[in-house]
């Protein structure tokens, strides 16, 4: 079964490198594309696409409005990977608190590309967490939520799960590092999402940076 990607860019040189780069993989198939996030809506409902890829600064509608827009809208919504230049941009850095799964830069290679189309395809997030330390350490507004996590009162073991988390670990990796069994992990990751009210882990991860919760992980 193809994944079905819808491409958000103002620069059509970037669609079509993308285009190209994914319509060459045997399992991929884009099948749609916007110049702008003020259409992504009714193309993404017309299309069902499993995800878009979207660039974070456009003229009108930009990706943070765009992401907003999809999530609020949609009852099952795709998966939406922001692409962008700059790594360490407040835009990125907003739209992944508001619920996009994940962020790649555009000159990353053919392979990272599609790689990370699969991730989010199959249910992964793309956390990467220096990244986010350095996005949260610049960017982040005490304010916005507080101390999350102490205001969710985890349990031990899900701190524990939390923190590696925080470090990027996917569940295999955090079962190897606490010596649980993956079901169980995956128990504990969706009771930290739960408790965190994070739709999935990159927005987890973020709530742990900005808390200082994983200031040391």
């Amino acid at each position: 079964m193809n994944i079905r990607i819808v491409l958000v860019d103002d620069d059509e040189l970037v669609r079509a490198g993308l285009r190209a780069i994914m319509d060459a993989q045997p399992d991929m198939e884009v099948v749609g594309e916007a110049d702008d996030g003020a259409g992504v809506l009714s193309l993404v409902r017309s299309l069902r696409p499993d995800v878009v890829a979207m660039d974070v600064r456009m003229p009108r509608v930009d990706g943070i409005q765009a992401t907003r827009d999809l999530l609020a809208h949609l009852a099952e919504p795709p998966k939406i990977m922001i692409i962008t230049t700059f790594e360490n941009d407040e835009y990125v850095y907003e739209a992944l608190k508001v619920g996009a799964h994940g962020f790649l830069l555009k000159r990353a290679r053919p392979a990272e590309i599609t790689g990370a189309v699969r991730a989010l395809a199959t249910g992964d997030s793309l956390v990467f967490p220096a990244k986010l330390r350095a996005m949260a350490a610049t960017f982040a507004k005490p304010d916005t939520r507080g101390n999350a996590v102490a205001k969710a009162r985890l349990t031990d073991r899900e701190a524990d799960v939390l923190r590696l988390m925080a470090r990027g670990l996917n569940n295999a990796e955090i079962a190897g590092e606490l010596f649980l069994g993956t079901e169980t992990v995956k128990s504990h990751v969706s009771a930290v999402l739960g408790k965190l009210r994070a739709r999935d882990r990159t927005q987890a991860v973020i709530a742990a940076y900005e808390s200082g919760f994983a200031g040391s992980a």
